[in-house]
C-alpha cells in the first residue's frame, strides 16, 4: 500500500498471512503501522524506490492508494512506479475526490494545499495510459464529497474494461468537465457560498445568538479564512482529536475544544465544517436539541439541518 500511513488497512493482511509492505514516508504513522507488525517502508513512492524494489525481487499482485493520489506532486512518475512494480496479471487500486463533484457542487473548501491535483477519470486515464495501465474498472463513492476509485492494470492485460469506465467518461463529457468554460462560473459560486455564510454569522450576531463549530478539518479552516470569519463570529471549534484539542485553528485564531464545551457552553448554532459527515456528526451530537441548539453545514450552501 501506498501512503499506508498507521497500518488500519494493511494490517488486515497481516493477519490473514499475506505478504505486504506498507510504503509511508511519516515516521509517526510507520510507527503505529509496524506497532501492529506491518512492514513499513520510509520514503516517499515513485519511479526510483519501485525499481529499487523490483531489484530486490518485490513486484505486487495488488497495489492499494487511498487518498494519496491528488497529493502527489509528480503524478507522472508516482504512477510510473506503479506500472514498474506491477506484477503481470495485477491490480492498481486508488481512491481520490472526484473533480465533477467539486465543481458541481461549489466543494471550494477542499482546495488546499497539501492537494496537487484536482482528477477525473477523464485524466487518470490518461496519465495511466501515458504510464503502461489501463483502468478497466471504476466505482463512485460518497467519501469526501464524491470520490472515485479506480482499478488499473498493464496496458497488454487481458481484462476488458467494465460498462462503469465508458458511462463514467461520458458523464464528465455530457457536464463539460473537458470544456474550460465549465470552470468560469466555479470562483462565483465560492463567492456566493462565501456570503451567505457570513449573512448568516452576521444575521445570528445581531440577534444575540450564539454561533460554535463542530470538526476543526482542513476543509473548514479554508472556508472559514476565505470568509474572514474569527472568534466574534464564531466563538469555537469542538473536535474529538486529542492532538487538535487546546489550540487554535490557523489564520482565524479560534479556539478548538473538546466536544464536551457544546454541552458546557450551549451554543444556538453549530456549523459542521466536515459537512460530507454532517449524518454522523448529528447523530452523535445530538444531545445540542435538549437546549434548542440546532446545526447547519455552509457548503454547497447555507443549510439548516434537522
Amino acid at each position: 500500500e501506498v501512503a499506508s500511513n498507521d497500518g488500519y488497512l494493511l494490517k488486515n493482511f497481516v493477519a490473514a498471512d499475506v505478504p505486504c509492505l506498507g510504503i509511508e514516508p511519516t515516521d509517526s504513522t510507520a510507527d503505529a503501522a509496524e506497532k501492529l507488525n506491518v512492514p513499513v517502508l520510509r520514503e516517499f513512492f515513485g519511479e526510483a524506490t519501485a525499481r529499487r524494489l523490483v531489484a530486490e525481487g518485490k513486484h505486487a499482485d495488488l497495489i492499494c492508494g487511498n487518498n494519496v493520489y491528488a497529493h502527489v506532486p509528480d503524478i507522472n512518475d508516482f504512477t510510473k512506479g506503479l506500472e514498474v512494480v506491477l506484477k503481470p496479471g495485477g491490480t492498481v487500486t486508488l481512491e481520490f475526490p472526484h473533480l465533477m463533484r467539486l465543481i458541481a457542487e461549489s466543494q471550494f473548501d477542499t482546495v488546499y494545499h497539501e492537494h496537487f491535483s484536482y482528477l477525473s477519470l477523464t485524466a487518470v486515464s490518461r496519465i495511466f495510459e501515458q504510464a503502461g495501465l489501463r483502468v478497466f474498472d471504476v466505482e463512485q463513492l460518497p467519501t469526501h464529497g464524491g470520490s472515485l476509485r479506480v482499478y488499473g492494470c498493464r496496458l497488454d492485460d487481458v481484462r476488458t474494461s467494465e460498462a462503469s469506465v465508458a458511462r463514467i467518461l461520458g458523464e464528465e463529457g455530457d457536464f463539460g468537465l473537458r470544456d474550460l468554460a465549465i470552470y468560469g462560473g466555479f470562483q462565483a459560486r465560492a463567492e456566493a457560498v462565501k456570503d451567505g455564510f457570513l449573512a448568516f454569522l452576521l444575521e445570528q450576531k445581531a440577534a444575540g445568538k450564539s454561533v460554535a463549530a463542530y470538526g476543526a478539518a482542513a476543509k473548514g479552516n479554508t472556508l472559514l479564512n476565505f470568509a474572514g470569519v474569527r472568534p466574534d463570529l464564531l466563538s469555537f471549534v469542538c473536535d474529538a482529536a486529542e492532538a487538535k484539542q487546546h489550540k487554535f485553528l490557523p489564520g482565524s485564531h479560534i479556539p478548538i475544544h473538546t466536544p464536551a464545551a457544546l454541552r458546557e457552553q450551549k451554543p444556538d448554532w453549530v456549523v459542521i465544517l466536515p459537512w460530507n459527515i454532517a449524518a454522523e456528526v448529528m447523530q452523535q451530537q445530538a444531545g445540542i436539541s435538549d437546549w434548542g441548539g440546532r446545526f447547519v453545514i455552509a457548503v454547497p450552501e447555507l443549510k439548516v439541518l434537522s
